[in-house]
């Protein structure tokens, strides 16, 4: 799946908020190794290394258009273009940070323990995860790639299964010392639908968006933006409060 750095930082003030609660969490303070899985154009990174001026912090993402942002932004950190789902480094991390990051890989169940299993004794896997997929914007993506002239091609799109905080506190609760989970709803003002999907451009629509040519997906964001705009109506003044809820994981390594 292709991913563009423009797109994505479109929003950077709003996608931003969330590490830096995440990262506002940790209980961590001597971190001399850090690393930021997903970076992305290296917005959460930057956080990271704010967070942890003495670290060495690195960083990793899948897209070579989103690790390039991320080496123009910051030229004194190394970033990697690799694949999370076959990370393996030889070392060991006090922290590990996955923001936004963790949804698009499978296989929850082995990928969370094999994670915490790279922290150094007492270091601190981060995770923030969108969980929207049940709000309209994902249902009416889901709907319309459906019922479109594009179902074809589109129709079946599905992303990873995503979890409940139940389900993943279960899970690392065996591996991890200390382990905190929680869920926020932030509620984002944007300038109207049009906006709304342009944020979602930048994420939840790309693998729709790219099994399409030009015309289908314009044709594809222009129903989408209406039912967004009936999904999401306007306050008085034009702004559109888009809900969006986050899950938070703190797990901590046992010393």
């Amino acid at each position: 799946m292709t991913w563009s750095a423009k797109q994505y930082s479109a929003f950077e003030s709003e996608r931003t908020r969330p590490v830096r609660d995440l990262l506002a969490a940790l209980p961590n303070e001597a971190v001399a190794t850090a690393i930021d899985l997903g970076c992305g154009p290296g917005n959460s990174t930057e956080v990271l290394a704010s967070r942890y001026p003495r670290a060495d912090v690195t960083g990793m993402d899948s897209s070579d258009d989103m690790v390039q942002a991320a080496r123009k932004r910051l030229p004194s950190i190394a970033f990697e273009l690799a694949d999370i789902e076959t990370w393996n480094p030889p070392h060991q991390y006090d922290v590990i940070l996955a923001n936004a990051a963790l949804q698009w890989v499978p296989d929850h169940a082995t990928l969370y323990p094999r994670l915490v299993g790279k922290l150094a004794p007492g270091g601190s896997l981060a995770v923030q995860t969108p969980d929207n997929m049940e709000e309209p914007a994902h249902q009416l993506a889901r709907q319309i790639a459906a019922e479109g002239p594009w179902a074809g091609k589109i129709g079946g799109v599905r992303h990873p299964p995503r979890h409940s905080a139940a389900w993943y506190y279960e899970l690392l609760k065996p591996h991890c010392d200390r382990l905190d989970v929680w869920r926020t709803t932030y509620m984002h003002p944007l300038a109207g639908a049009q906006a709304v999907v342009e944020w979602f451009k930048g994420t939840a629509l790309r693998p729709y968006l790219n099994e399409l040519d030009a015309g289908e997906q314009a044709a594809f964001l222009a129903r989408y933006q209406e039912a967004i705009a009936r999904a999401y109506p306007a306050l008085a003044d034009g702004t559109v409060l888009l809900p969006f809820p986050r899950l938070f994981l703190v797990g901590g390594a046992k010393p």
